[in-house]
């Protein structure tokens, strides 16, 4: 699983509110990112277990469905352990425990700038 120079870190977003999925998709691909869009845990798995080039996982941990933001990342560890985890939320504070070793909580609203940082941290070699 090799990486050329010139292709981007991958960043799964996984977010059920359109908008803000868009929003979160704009702000990473101006950041250099390439993005691929879930609307909630069970469509994130389906999609990581068929692209292997997925590096950082960002979800909201209120999500729709089977498993929350929380859960998926728990579960993300489990299968594919070198995927970096980013959780946000504007309704729960998410301490370092709450998250797999390793994982970042961003607090909604969040700054693009911040966003971004965080993702260039998570996938610089």
């Amino acid at each position: 699983m090799g990486f050329s120079a010139a292709q981007r870190p991958v960043v799964l977003i996984v977010e059920d509110e359109l908008l803000l999925r868009m929003d979160a998709a704009e702000v990473i691909k101006s950041g250099g990112f390439e993005v691929v869009e879930a609307a909630n845990a069970d469509d994130a798995i389906q999609i990581l277990e068929v692209r292997p080039d997925i590096t950082v996982v960002f979800t909201d941990i209120q999500l729709p469905g089977s498993m929350d933001g929380l859960k998926l990342a728990r579960a993300v560890r489990g299968r594919w352990p070198p995927i970096k985890i980013v959780a946000t939320s504007g309704l729960v504070d998410v301490g370092e425990k709450d998250l797999p070793e390793g994982g970042r909580f961003l607090p909604k609203p969040y700054h693009a700038r911040q966003l971004a940082a965080v993702l260039r941290e998570l996938t610089e070699p």
